[in-house]
């Protein structure tokens, strides 16, 4: 989809600095869990920032998680939103993302959960079964996580002093139905993938985003 103009249905905050934003599907916009999309504000400056989609749909609406800083040139303004502000949004964008597979394995650091949540979220919603590693020393959206346990998630929310591939090791089957998903920052990928292979699995295999 081309760059195309909504307005903004909602906003939370979710936890130290991060707030959803869920803003009006456009026509025609169709995408998955784990996709992301580019986000403006028109009336603030043209200085678009990918988001990924943290919505386990976009039927009716579509969610991105974003950490907010004070400092930023557009943090402020996206803190500030609220219903019925006027935002841009253009795609989906991006191959990592839920394809309907029967098992999932989600690592996420930092604000890489946004998507995790919606792929967990979107697969038990499907019949599968989700595992969901998240590691940060702030965590975000507790609330979902805790959801999620409830309806039977392997939930392990970790420390930056944590070990991931502890973890990794007891969710990570190896099975032909399971696909293991990784977001989050370069350091944190290089985490991931190590605790994958450590695990038994095949890190080559994972669909991966790298936030930067």
């Amino acid at each position: 989809m081309d760059r195309t103009t909504t307005t903004v249905s909602a906003v939370r905050t979710v936890g130290p600095d991060a707030v959803t934003i869920d803003v009006a599907t456009p026509a025609d916009f169709d995408a998955a869990p784990g996709q992301f999309v580019k986000f403006s504000l028109p009336s603030v400056a043209d200085e678009p920032r990918f988001y990924t989609i943290s919505s386990p749909t976009v039927t009716e609406t579509v969610e991105i998680t974003v950490e907010i800083d004070d400092d930023g040139t557009l943090g402020p303004h996206i803190a500030a939103l609220e219903a019925g502000d006027e935002v841009a949004l253009s795609g989906p964008f991006g191959s990592a993302y839920y394809e309907g597979e029967d098992r999932v394995v989600l690592l996420a650091g930092g604000p890489g959960v946004g998507p995790a949540i919606g792929i967990a979220e979107r697969t038990l919603d499907d019949g599968g079964q989700a595992a969901l590693i998240y590691r940060d020393d702030e965590p975000i959206h507790e609330d979902r996580l805790a959801a999620l346990a409830d309806r039977g998630v392997d939930v392990s929310v970790l420390s930056e002093d944590d070990a991931v591939g502890t973890v990794a090791a007891e969710v990570i089957t190896g099975g032909g139905d399971e696909q293991v998903f990784v977001y989050g920052f370069a350091d944190f990928l290089d985490v991931a993938t190590d605790a994958i292979e450590a695990a038994g699995g095949d890190a080559g295999q994972a669909k991966v985003e790298n936030f930067g």
